[in-house]
């Protein structure tokens, strides 16, 4: 009876107790009404939201369900929309998703999201990668694994020649649509990142996590706000300064505890903590209404970068 009223029914579509008992038998059960009454008190004591309904549309079903189908909506919208899941498994998981739901709300999650330029994954270990990712960061463990990249043939091309890395993992950052793994680097001694549908053959190891004593205070969330598309760069305090307008922008950016300074009546100055990648001169270089004033080496920095793209389009050939 709890199988079939979680796949069934629903409160749009209610089920009598005849055809519960038609069900039960296309199951090989005998029933009557009698105990499916009790069965349902049963299910009601155990803590199943059981309700009826009377009127037109008579019958059981069960309001309160683990997941309310906005929110498996919103699941599926999710994973469907999610760069790092490969098709494969993309149509898995949503598979799974529709059976918390009954089989007439598994209709409505039969959806497709649409978002622009989408590419998936090509990597069908993603799933396998990210769990022992959670097992060692759980346990404080250091990883062992294999990192590549594709060629334009979309064969592997493992680096370092297939050697293997040596890490200390730290956290997980969904950034620019993919999921890095932060972690220190024991060879090189500091804190880097890695793409997670790039690594391979990751092992568990039995040695503890290390890197405290160099990070004491690491804060994963910090070096994803600095990392702009996780890419790599020196890290400075920089001072920008904007129109009033653009606030939405620096906060959808950088979050809402930034705090803004105003400077004159319709401009205000911000400063932040930044790594100075390529990466972010380019979303500065995208705004309309925001520089970069401080400190001089990153002006500098900038100048430099606006002036080898103009040149490089100056002695392009058409």
């Amino acid at each position: 009876l709890y199988q079939i009223l979680l796949q069934r029914a629903d409160e749009e579509h209610p089920i009598t107790v005849p055809q519960l008992i038609g069900e039960l038998d296309l199951r090989g059960i005998r029933a009557e009404r009698k105990s499916v009454y009790d069965d349902l008190e049963a299910l009601r004591l155990f803590g199943l939201d059981v309700q009826s309904r009377k009127g037109r549309s008579p019958g059981w079903f069960v309001g309160r369900r683990e997941f309310e189908l906005p929110e498996l909506k919103l699941l599926v919208d999710v994973v469907q929309s999610s760069r790092f899941i490969t098709r494969k498994k993309s149509d898995a998981l949503i598979r799974k998703l529709e059976g918390l739901a009954s089989s007439h709300q598994a209709r409505q999650l039969q959806r497709q999201v649409y978002v622009s330029g989408r590419v998936k994954a090509m990597n069908e270990s993603i799933y396998y990668n990210v769990d022992k990712l959670h097992t060692a960061l759980s346990a404080r463990k250091s990883i062992t694994f294999r990192y590549f990249d594709y060629d334009m043939h979309r064969n592997k091309v493992f680096r370092r020649e297939g050697r293997r890395y040596a890490v200390s993992p730290y956290g997980l950052i969904w950034n620019s649509e993919n999921y890095y793994l932060v972690a220190y680097d024991i060879s090189n001694q500091e804190m880097r990142h890695y793409r997670v549908d790039k690594m391979a053959d990751i092992v568990v190891t039995n040695l503890p996590r290390s890197g405290q004593e160099q990070y004491p205070n690491f804060q994963v969330a910090s070096y994803g706000q600095k990392h702009f598309a996780m890419y790599s760069g020196k890290e400075m305090t920089v001072t920008l300064r904007g129109l009033q307008s653009m606030a939405g922008v620096v906060w959808d950016r950088f979050g809402q505890d930034i705090i803004l300074v105003p400077d004159g009546e319709s401009h205000f100055r911000v400063t932040l903590s930044l790594v100075m990648s390529p990466q972010f001169l380019g979303w500065l270089f995208a705004l309309d209404g925001i520089e970069l004033v401080a400190p001089q080496e990153a002006v500098d920095l900038y100048r430099q970068r606006l002036v080898s793209i103009q040149a490089a389009y100056q002695d392009a050939s058409l």
